[in-house]
């Protein structure tokens, strides 16, 4: 008998002593992280950055294939008993000689998970993830002149593009309420007084929102530079206006970390059949959302569209797509992207 046979028989073996389970739950106690198991990651510190950002240390399990600088991973995280998937952007660098990873999380208002992972996350905690994706990163051949324009969280990205590997003529303009609200600052500023990076920090809350007619002033050759930015949708509205109309859009790359929200309408009673909820929904809000407020298990991941974890079945009536404005009807097997469609009248969503 060959050894694959041999293999093949114990293992069936023990499929039936560790029945109801499968053989390959206990070893997942026993070694979470092995080549096979499905992909998690184990927390070993949590480092706080500001009052409402972390960095969290993740020990990725041995499947995870590496990352891009600039890019996301989502990660599902056990709060009060319900899995809840979320994105969020690596910002270590692809080289890092322990083999671990970090996200850099900032708590937002209502976020469950956010604020699990930056006020009660513990190491040794196991977290699940996915494989990283995203196409917002550098080109293998970097660009002899950048520029990073950021606001808020959206800093992350760029932090493990800076991270990652050196340019030979980098400016960062960054924006942030206060100078103790600027996400990695200290490093920020130990690489500006080492001349590795030309830094100009934005205080809104003083300075008010920058004025993209300052960019003549504070980066002169702003429209000859390669250009990464990152922030509200607000800001990344302005940026992509004001590139097109000085002829480089070319030049800008922009990662949103919610839809461009184009069409909205009024909304409607959405029932979750599956677990007989009904709430009142307005036109502009995404469906994910208002399952979560309703406390109804949602399926997640980048909730921008674009991952498709979100999607489920519509039972009846129809939702609008807020990116583009298109209706969806319901008919038999229609999936709908919940995390970028609203209610458009009254509807039937399965979950």
């Amino acid at each position: 008998m060959t050894s694959t046979a041999l293999r093949s028989r114990a293992w069936k073996l023990l499929e039936l002593v560790t029945t109801p389970l499968l053989p390959s739950d206990y070893l997942d106690l026993v070694g979470p992280l092995r080549a096979g198991a499905d992909l998690r990651g184990r927390i070993e510190a949590v480092h706080p950055e500001t009052e409402d950002a972390a960095t969290v240390v993740i020990r990725p399990g041995r499947g995870w294939r590496g990352h891009r600088a600039g890019q996301y991973v989502r990660v599902g995280v056990d709060v009060d008993g319900v899995r809840l998937w979320r994105s969020y952007s690596i910002t270590s660098p692809t080289d890092r000689e322990d083999g671990r990873i970090t996200i850099t999380v900032k708590a937002v208002p209502d976020g469950k998970v956010s604020n699990h992972l930056v006020h009660r996350a513990a190491p040794g905690t196991l977290i699940r993830l996915d494989q990283p994706a995203g196409d917002f990163v550098l080109p293998p051949a970097r660009p002899a002149k950048v520029l990073f324009l950021t606001a808020g969280s959206g800093i992350t990205p760029v932090m493990g593009m800076l991270r990652d590997a050196g340019f030979d003529d980098v400016v960062m303009i960054h924006c942030a309420p206060r100078p103790q609200d600027v996400i990695f600052r200290d490093e920020l500023r130990e690489l500006a007084a080492a001349k590795n990076l030309r830094l100009t920090e934005v205080h809104t809350g003083t300075d008010g929102r920058l004025d993209l007619v300052r960019l003549d002033e504070l980066v002169p050759d702003w429209a000859e530079r390669e250009t990464w930015a990152c922030g509200p949708a607000g800001l990344l509205d302005a940026v992509e206006e004001h590139w097109t109309g000085h002829g480089v859009l070319g030049l800008l790359r922009t990662e949103r970390f919610r839809p461009a929200v184009v069409a909205t309408g009024d909304g409607g009673t959405v029932t979750f059949s599956a677990t007989g909820r009904t709430v009142e929904a307005d036109g502009a809000t995404p469906l994910l959302e208002i399952g979560e407020e309703a406390g109804v298990l949602m399926p997640s991941g980048c909730r921008m569209g674009i991952c498709f974890g979100c999607v489920t079945p519509l039972k009846a009536g129809a939702v609008r797509d807020l990116r583009t404005g298109a209706i969806t009807e319901a008919e038999p097997g229609v999936l709908v992207q919940t995390c970028v469609s609203a209610a458009a009248g009254p509807c039937d969503i399965e979950r």
